[in-house]
């Protein structure tokens, strides 16, 4: 049970709710000769009352980002638990979704230094010098709503990934590692990950941490989550149900995994998005949504 093919990686992963808004983000699909390293673009633009903060919490993708705002610019690790920005102001910022094979490419180095953390771009060198950082604010400057600023915005960062060089075979092993993660709801277990992908569990384990940062079974349990975020956000589940679809063994655990990781359970998130029907127990396990603004 994953999301239908087509839907937004925001819709999975950004935990959005009647309390939890977002501001408009423009979408854009990376060309075809930095597919094996980009996965989209996006860029929000907001503009919020004085005294108003939106919060945006994120359970993020095993890759790395890139992201320049008007007010930062930074090279991000894979946050392992919720991230959060706050958005305050008026303010937009331009972002690349890298793929799995990419993030050691640009760090130049293994992705586990920078797992949970984010460093400035002037310490990548393959994104520093050459006032990257200056010509996307420069392209952004004339109308931050404007998809032709946005594309000129975007070009900057194309022109410096264009110097990546081809993915190597361990980096094209590591996409379609994390695609086949993603794709198949029936892979709940590692043994079964290394066994499809003709790997020894060990093997599994390195490849994983060396160019992600990350564990199998982080990569597993982050899917189901993404899983249940998209169908939580539909307003119709039962929590029982879904816990089986996302192969739980019962619907205690599924809530414990969501709410270490989201700090609210499913109930209290399905009850807080727009489209939810009523408020029969057997769909709520938890009353009143979590505040996202303050």
């Amino acid at each position: 049970m994953s999301a239908p093919r087509g839907v937004d990686p925001i819709e999975r992963a950004h935990l959005t709710g009647v309390s939890a808004p977002t501001p408009p983000v423009h979408r854009y699909d990376a060309p075809d000769h930095l597919c094996d390293l980009v996965r989209r673009y996006w860029v929000p633009v907001w503009s919020l009352p004085p005294g108003e903060v939106w919060v945006q919490e994120v359970l993020q993708y095993p890759v790395c980002l890139v992201v320049v705002s008007s007010d930062y610019a930074r090279f991000y690790g894979v946050t392992t638990g919720l991230s959060s920005v706050d958005l305050a102001g008026s303010g937009w910022a331009v972002g690349a979704m890298l793929q799995p094979a990419a993030g050691a490419l640009i760090w130049g180095g293994s992705v586990s230094e920078v797992t949970d953390r984010q460093v400035d771009l002037d310490e990548v060198p393959l994104l520093a010098g050459d006032d990257v950082v200056g010509r996307i604010r420069a392209a952004m400057a004339p109308d931050p709503h404007d998809p032709a600023c946005h594309r000129a915005a975007i070009a900057v960062l194309e022109d410096r990934l264009s110097r990546v060089g081809p993915v190597d075979e361990e980096g094209s092993r590591v996409n379609a590692l994390v695609a086949r993660t993603e794709e198949d709801p029936q892979l709940v277990r590692v043994d079964d990950l290394a066994r499809e992908l003709g790997l020894s569990e060990r093997a599994l384990q390195r490849l994983t941490r060396d160019r992600l940062g990350l564990t199998p079974k982080w990569l597993i349990q982050r899917r189901r989550l993404h899983d249940a975020t998209y169908r939580l956000k539909q307003g119709t589940v039962v929590l029982g149900d879904l816990a089986h679809e996302l192969g739980y063994t019962d619907q205690a655990h599924f809530t414990r995994d969501f709410s270490r990781l989201t700090g609210r359970p499913p109930g209290a998130y399905l009850a807080d998005q727009p489209g939810r029907c009523d408020s029969s127990p057997e769909r709520v396990d938890s009353p009143g949504p979590r505040p996202s603004t303050r």
